[in-house]
């Protein structure tokens, strides 16, 4: 995604989410069109704020035509902006979006509190009886005792890392807990590269995320639930041990334009801190997963903690309520979630899917994918889905501001608490 540092960009970035960010959302759904007659098509627009993924869409909208004789061409936008903007001011016109990619979280419930999504309650109810969708999954797509939307995908957070680099220096196996981490990024210093990426815009939240869950769980899912304060000595002392990794020069430049699968090709960065769909970006750039890439579990934090803390996100794939293709719509999300319409998403992508039936190709997915299901691994919602819409705007300024200039971080905890208390009071 293009992203800008100034604060209304943030603002609405923050609204629309994006790399996936990581990630996006389904239509179809027990509710018809609020409006108009419903219209069947041979072919639906999926508008989508995943510009880079147009070639996996195109190959999925070729296999739904063959698969159900409904086509899909993607609309896709590369500006965070102009997309929400287009998406919010869509609602309000003729021409209702049939599907559309969004975020879970506080920014799929404001459409579903103004009844502007399509409610999908009888599809969820079906995939998860056949077992298309984990049941798991549910929570995120539900409001009140309904579902709206289905799954575009699921994804893990984990550190990617170029293979080369790490052979350079010496590095022969991954880490396993967070000190042998730090003796990775030492070593791949002294061979004269970056350790790990970092930005400055959108992802700043990405290490304060890893280091908080990894550190105190509980203190994580708290925050986010509004229990716990940004100023508590818990998220303080991650704020520090996030500056001293700064000051120790472990991360990039994170003001360079630079687009971070790029960053890992060229050797410039060692280690990315990412979502599973990053290895589509990898893969299109022709970086082969195994051999030019590979990708490792993060280490706790705290070497206590009973379970793996995994950073884990799903996004949506909506519809307009007021859609006048509501069954075509219907149609082609019911598609959508079956095993076959999986397997060729994930294998165009080289990512994983949220169908567990899905044949995914690349072996150390697919292992991730069935390790995580086991007990030894707590699952945790990604902080951009978990943090109310005010909160993470904040949040994301002073973020970027302090990987830009790392000083004291209390002053800007407190204007992100300022701004959860705020928030907190209006929800009581």
């Amino acid at each position: 995604m293009q992203r800008n540092t100034n604060r209304k960009a943030l603002a609405a970035l923050v609204i629309a989410g994006a790399l996936a960010l990581s990630a996006c959302g389904g239509g179809g759904g027990t509710a018809g069109p609020a409006k108009g007659e419903d219209k069947p098509v041979d072919s639906l627009k999926f508008y989508n704020d995943k510009g880079g993924w147009k070639d996996a869409f195109t190959q999925v909208g070729a296999a739904s035509k063959k698969d159900i004789g409904v086509g899909m061409e993607p609309v896709g936008y590369s500006d965070s902006n102009t997309y929400t903007a287009f998406i919010r001011s869509s609602f309000r016109t003729k021409e209702k979006a049939d599907l559309f990619t969004w975020h879970t979280g506080k920014e799929l419930q404001d459409l579903v509190d103004q009844k502007l999504v399509a409610e999908t309650t009888d599809q969820w109810t079906k995939a998860i009886a056949d077992g298309n969708i984990p049941e798991q999954l549910k929570q995120y797509f539900t409001y009140g005792d309904k579902q709206y939307c289905v799954p575009l995908n699921a994804g893990y957070w984990v550190m990617y890392y170029n293979k080369a680099v790490f052979k350079k220096a010496g590095i022969t196996q991954t880490p396993k807990t967070w000190a042998e981490l730090t003796q990775v990024a030492d070593k791949v210093k002294a061979a004269g590269v970056k350790p790990f990426y970092q930005t400055n815009i959108l992802f700043s939240f990405v290490w304060f995320e890893t280091l908080l869950a990894g550190k105190d769980p509980d203190l994580y899912d708290a925050l986010a639930a509004g229990k716990a304060k940004y100023t508590d000595p818990g998220v303080v002392e991650v704020m520090n041990e996030w500056k001293k990794m700064i000051d120790a020069g472990y991360f990039s430049d994170p003001g360079s334009k630079t687009e971070p699968q790029a960053q890992l090709k060229n050797g410039d960065v060692a280690m990315i801190n990412f979502g599973t769909w990053f290895s589509g970006n990898l893969n299109t750039l022709k970086m082969k997963a195994g051999t030019d890439y590979d990708f490792f579990v993060i280490p706790n934090v705290n070497p206590d903690l009973p379970k793996t803390s995994m950073i884990f996100e799903t996004g949506p794939v909506c519809s307009a309520a007021a859609s006048d293709h509501a069954s075509t719509v219907k149609k082609w999300t019911d598609w959508w979630v079956t095993p076959q319409a999986q397997t060729a998403w994930a294998n165009s992508r080289g990512d994983l899917s949220f169908n567990p039936k899905a044949e995914v190709k690349d072996p150390g997915l697919a292992k991730l994918n069935k390790d995580v299901g086991g007990d030894g691994y707590r699952l945790i919602n990604r902080w951009f889905e978990a943090t109310p819409v005010p909160v993470a705007n904040k949040a994301l300024e002073v973020f970027g501001a302090f990987v830009t200039k790392p000083g004291d971080p209390m002053p800007g905890l407190q204007k992100i608490q300022a701004e959860a208390d705020a928030y907190w009071a209006k929800q009581k």
